[in-house]
């Protein structure tokens, strides 16, 4: 798709871009060739968990599960990597993924992924699945990082299934200087900001502090869940937040390309 898009259509747009380091160069480097400045900004860094043993304990139990649950790309990176270490995947075992950026990662490890939502990419999406609805009796290993939502356990208990957490890494606030970015705000030279999480969005507005609060609030944001946006609005922020059709780089890209374009300019 980046063959066909259209050259330099964010020319002289600055874009703060919130994802962690190791997730954020493919995004950037689309945004740089749409004409654009990505400005890095992590608000999320993936440690490993402070006592990984409960998640291990999980892992050498897998044949034990019917299915195997990733919540996110990262759960996939990291938990498969625990998971090797431990032997291989039961062949028994269904592997169910929020979306495509996390079922993409477990492909490309050689993973494949028999339940994934069909439009909407997140809990409420996976839920929704077929394979998620006669669940009773069944046995759930969710792998997530540490204090994640509870809707997907809480769901499939009440569907009769029973339900486990390997807890594969933890999120944390990175100790960031914000200054360029507030510098950015004081120039008027920050056009738009990508937000992929709740906690990436909370984390944000608490890295900016009350020296950047104001523009935060003003400042078009792009995101990538219902849940998002929604929260967004509830924190204050004045411009409904851009839904992605997809957490895809190509998704958030055409939908920045679409919060720019003339007839949609947020006043």
């Amino acid at each position: 798709m980046q063959d066909a898009l259209p050259k330099k259509t964010l020319q002289g747009k600055t874009i703060l871009v919130t994802r962690p380091a190791h997730q954020a160069a493919a995004l950037m480097s689309l945004i740089k060739q749409a004409g654009a400045h990505a400005l890095p900004f992590p608000t999320i860094e993936i440690l490993p968990p402070q006592n990984p043993q409960p998640a291990i304990t999980q892992f050498q139990q897998l044949e034990q599960f019917d299915i195997l649950l990733f919540i996110s790309a990262n759960a996939a990176r990291i938990g498969m990597e625990m998971i090797q270490q431990q032997g291989t995947l039961p062949k028994t075992i269904q592997v169910a993924a929020v979306g495509k950026a996390t079922t993409r990662t477990l492909q490309q490890l050689g993973v494949a992924v028999d339940i994934l939502p069909q439009s909407r990419f997140d809990s409420e999406g996976l839920l929704a699945t077929p394979q998620l609805q006669a669940v009773s009796d069944k046995r759930i290993l969710i792998v997530r990082g540490e204090g994640g939502r509870e809707l997907l356990a809480e769901t499939l208990r009440k569907r009769g299934a029973e339900v486990h957490y390997a807890e594969a890494y933890r999120r944390t606030i990175p100790n960031t200087d914000p200054t360029p970015v507030l510098q950015a705000w004081q120039a008027g030279q920050l056009d738009a900001a990508i937000v992929t999480s709740n906690q990436s969005l909370d984390n944000l507005i608490q890295m900016v502090g009350e020296a950047g609060h104001k523009a935060l609030l003003q400042t078009p944001l792009v995101v990538i869940s219902e849940r998002t946006r929604e929260v967004a609005l509830e924190r204050g922020f004045q411009h409904p937040p851009q839904l992605a059709t997809s957490p895809s780089d190509d998704a958030i890209l055409d939908t920045l390309t679409t919060l720019f374009q003339p007839h949609n300019n947020t006043e």
